[in-house]
Order: structure tokens, then sequence, then C-alpha cells
């Protein structure tokens, strides 16, 4: 799943990656601008100081005091329930020019330095429903100043900003992505054109790379269609073509009257028949037409049945050993003609015209009795390759059977059991299928 979704899932994780990276440089940016624009209130604690120390030698009186104070918008807090619900609940922003930025303490207002000199002062910056207080102690009066002429720092502007930026990046994103989506559309066409759907269409609106691509399937799909047709009509043509002079020849052939030249005619015919019949399965199986049937469940008797009827052989010639109850998912007469197949050519290669049907766990095994093959499997399984070319065969049915097998997924394997030859079909869910064909090699090639 992630591989086939692997473009997108890449664009999706680019986006993750951008949104962090962008929400992480707008916090430090924050947190930056909060701690300058804490620095710069703070600037107020050293005139803040020096009239407090100068109170504090009176020098000057309290009402004076209060009055220089007013001159820079600071107020004192004089009600008592005020300054200690302020100063216990207040968030300390800085004190004595050391930043405190989101750091809540509970300060009591009694003065904890009673014991210091006169002249030692100790101011912190305080915010409280936001507004800043200036919280001035010292060993003999600590006063709580409300500063109105400064507010509590306002990200209203770093969020609009954080705020567009972001929407622009999804904007962004999801454009590139509903770019992508006909990528998804074009993906599923492509699967149905290759389960042989051939009136799927590739066209996409537009001028863009993908819509181009889309263009050049939708091309190469009407090449395609073209030559299959011109490969179904040669076909169907020849097919009948050869026929007619086929079916006429085998006429001519009852009215000749030495028995012996009329059987050798009549030979020839059925074989040029059998040719035919091999080369339009052939081209069934090759061309892939019979994947558009649906497969269903039957019993494996019955297609053996069947099998054994297609190859006109006589039942008493083939010893079976398969339970009634045995399933198979197939096309019942592609898989028929699989197995007619190998009876053919269990039948025709055993000196005894003998041969056994037997289910193994899930692989169909097909055995005679006969000498080794000579070649690897591989070998057999090539169109027109045959041991003996006296034979009366032209060397596809192993081929014809290996093509099936694949449609149905299954694989055909060989081995040499002492004096028998075994042919199986086993299903390539096998997990022992590699093996298998490792060890049929080399029985092969020990021979």
């Amino acid at each position: 799943m992630l591989k086939r979704n692997g473009v997108f899932l890449t664009v999706l994780f680019a986006l993750g990656v951008t949104i962090s990276s962008v929400s992480y440089t707008f916090y430090q940016l924050y947190q930056t601008n909060q701690t300058k624009h804490n620095d710069n209130m703070f600037g107020k604690y050293a005139l803040i100081s020096q009239i407090y120390h100068t109170f504090l030698l009176r020098q000057i009186s309290l009402p004076i005091f209060e009055t220089n104070l007013a001159m820079y918008d600071l107020y004192a807090i004089e009600h008592e329930d005020e300054y200690r619900e302020i100063t216990e609940n207040a968030t300390v922003l800085k004190q004595n020019g050391v930043a405190a930025i989101e750091m809540h303490r509970k300060i009591s207002p009694k003065s904890p330095y009673q014991n210091l000199i006169v002249n030692h002062i100790h101011a912190s910056m305080l915010e409280y429903e936001g507004k800043i207080y200036f919280w001035i102690q010292s060993a003999h009066y600590p006063v709580l100043l409300e500063d109105r002429s400064s507010k509590a720092y306002d990200a209203h502007n770093l969020l609009y900003s954080y705020v567009t930026i972001l929407t622009i990046l999804l904007l962004s994103f999801g454009l590139i992505i509903h770019r992508l989506s006909p990528l998804r559309r074009l993906r599923r066409k492509i699967a149905l054109f290759g389960e042989g759907n051939m009136g799927v269409s590739f066209h996409i609106r537009g001028e863009d790379e993908i819509a181009l691509v889309a263009r050049e399937l939708e091309t190469t799909q009407k090449k395609i269609r073209a030559l299959i047709d011109s490969r179904t009509l040669f076909l169907r043509n020849i097919m009948h073509e050869l026929k007619t002079p086929i079916a006429k020849g085998r006429i001519v052939t009852t009215m000749v009257t030495d028995l012996k030249q009329q059987a050798r005619f009549q030979s020839i015919f059925e074989r040029l028949e059998g040719l035919i019949t091999e080369f339009a399965l052939i081209e069934e199986v090759s061309s892939g037409s019979q994947s558009l049937e649906k497969k269903s469940p039957f019993r494996l008797v019955d297609i053996i049945d069947e099998a054994v009827d297609m190859a006109m052989i006589d039942p008493e010639s083939i010893e079976r050993e398969v339970e009634g109850s045995v399933m198979i998912e197939a096309n019942f007469r592609l898989f028929a003609t699989a197995i007619k197949n190998m009876i053919d050519n269990a039948i025709k290669y055993s000196p005894t015209s003998t041969m056994f049907i037997r289910v193994e766990e899930d692989m169909i095994v097909f055995s005679n009795y006969g000498e080794a093959l000579k070649k690897p499997l591989a070998y057999y399984v090539e169109p027109f390759t045959k041991d003996h070319p006296t034979k009366d065969s032209f060397g596809l049915g192993l081929y014809i059977v290996n093509a099936i097998l694949i449609e149905h997924g299954y694989c055909l394997a060989y081995e040499r059991r002492k004096d028998e030859n075994c042919f199986l079909f086993i299903p390539e869910k096998r997990t022992n299928l590699r093996g298998k064909v490792h060890k049929n090699e080399k029985n092969i090639n020990n021979q």
C-alpha cells in the first residue's frame, strides 16, 4: 500500500516537514520578540530604582515620590486585597534584569529582606490580566506599581502572519495533490486495460504532463486494439481457409479404394485438424482472453472425466486416486484441456500405455512408467519441442499445459521417482515451491 501511494505520501511528508519547520520558526520568533518586549519595558527599572532609592534616603517626601512616579504613568496599588491578589497570582516576566517569561510564581507581599541594608532594592516585573506591574521591594517599604503606559506583549500580528503563511502552504500543497490526483485514476485505468478491458478510455482534460501521458496511452491503446482486431480477423480467416480444404480432403479420402492410402490420408488430415485446434488454443491462452471468463470451483473428478472424454482414451488405462470432495477453482474447459494433454503425453510415451493420476496434499500428480526426460523441463514447455519426432505430435502439449497453469496460478514441475516420470501441478502459493523446482532440476540433471 505504501509503495502504491509513494508519490502522495512523499508530498504529504514534505507538507508535514514544512509546516513543522515554519511552526518552530514562528515559535522561536515569538519567544524572541516577547523577550525583547519585556526587556524594553524593564528599562524603566533603572528610573524607578533611582526614584525609589531617593525616597528611601528621605531626600523626597511621599507625595513628591508619588508625583514623580505619576509623571511616568506609574501608580501605586494601595488596597491590601488588590495588592495581595496581584502579587500572589501574577506572572513574573523579569526580575532584577533576569528573564522569567511564562514562569508563574506565588510571591508573598511581605518583604523577605528584613536583614538587608536600606539601599538594597529587589524589582520584579509582573503581568496580571494584561496589565504590567513593577513590584519594588526593600527592607522597609515594598511598593506595587501599575505601569499604565505599557501593555503585555501582543502576538496577534505574529499569529496573523503565521496563519497567513500556513494557509498559503496548505493551499499550495493542496493544489499539488489535486494536480497529481489524475495519476490514481490513470493507474486504475491502466490496471483495467491490463486485465483485458479494451474499452477503457485514458483521456484526461488539460495540457499538463499527466494529460500528455494519458493522451499517449490513448493513442497506444488504439494501436493495440487495431493490432488485436487485425490478428483476430487474420486467424479467423486462415482457420476458415484451412478447414475448408481439410474437410474436402477428408471427404475425398473416403473415395480412395486402397485402405492403406486411405488411412494415411486420414491420419494426415487428422493431424492438420489437431494442429489448427492447438493453434487456436495457443492464441486464446497467450492473448489472455480466457482471463475474462469467470473461474468457479469444480470437483476435480469432473474435470478429469471431461479430460478423458476429450482425449478419447480408454478409462481403464488410467488409474485414479482422487477423492470426490477435492475442489479446484478453475476455468473448466481450459483446465480440462491441460489435464487432457497430460493424459495424452503419459499414454503416448508409456511402454504400458497406462498412467496414474493422484492428489498429494494440494498437488495434482500425473505419472507413468517410462524413460526419464533427457533434458530439463524448461526445454519441453517451449513450443514445437519433443524427444520423439516420429510420434504423432506437434510438440505443443506441455507448452499449452504450462500456459494454462500460469493463468490459474499453478506451476508445472517434474520429478523422477524410481521408474516413474511424475509431472506435478503445484499451486504457486506453496512456500516450498522454489525448493521443489530446484529439486526437480537436480533430479533431471542426475539422469
